[in-house]
């Protein structure tokens, strides 16, 4: 039997008309259901890296799950390889965090390393389970 597949790695999403995505970017789904920039607000689910530059008239952007090196806030926000394997937050299109911010951040994805150049590898998969609310055992 031939099942149809996806090979979860990149993926097309209909992205909010007027809406640059630069390559390289985190990409989200919004309240709408589109495909806009992560930015620092609530509601919003990673889906990946933008691929490559979409132009703003495009309907629709290519985005790659998967492991991939962002920008690391600082201080209090800094993430660390104690916070792997913890979720960490959207601060903008480039950067994450490793606090919500007072409850004004989405869930960026999972912490995956750091490195010395000061970035953090993050996991973007919308599909990890990384946005579900678990009760803590009792």
């Amino acid at each position: 039997m031939n099942t149809p597949y996806r090979d979860n790695i990149r993926r097309a999403y209909r992205k909010a008309r007027d809406t640059e995505l630069p390559a390289g970017s985190i990409a989200v789904i919004g309240a709408a259901g589109l495909a806009i920039a992560a930015s620092e607000a609530t509601g919003l689910t990673a889906v990946g890296i933008v691929e490559r530059a979409e132009i703003p008239a495009a309907e629709s952007v290519e985005v790659r799950r998967g492991s991939h090196r962002v920008v690391n806030s600082t201080g209090a926000d800094e993430i660390t390889s104690g916070h792997i394997g913890r979720r960490c937050y959207l601060v903008d299109a480039q950067t994450v965090a490793a606090t919500d911010g007072g409850g004004t951040r989405s869930i960026a994805g999972i912490v995956d390393g750091t490195d010395d150049a000061g970035g953090v590898w993050v996991v973007f998969d919308p599909t990890s389970g990384a946005y579900l609310d678990v009760a803590p055992a009792t």
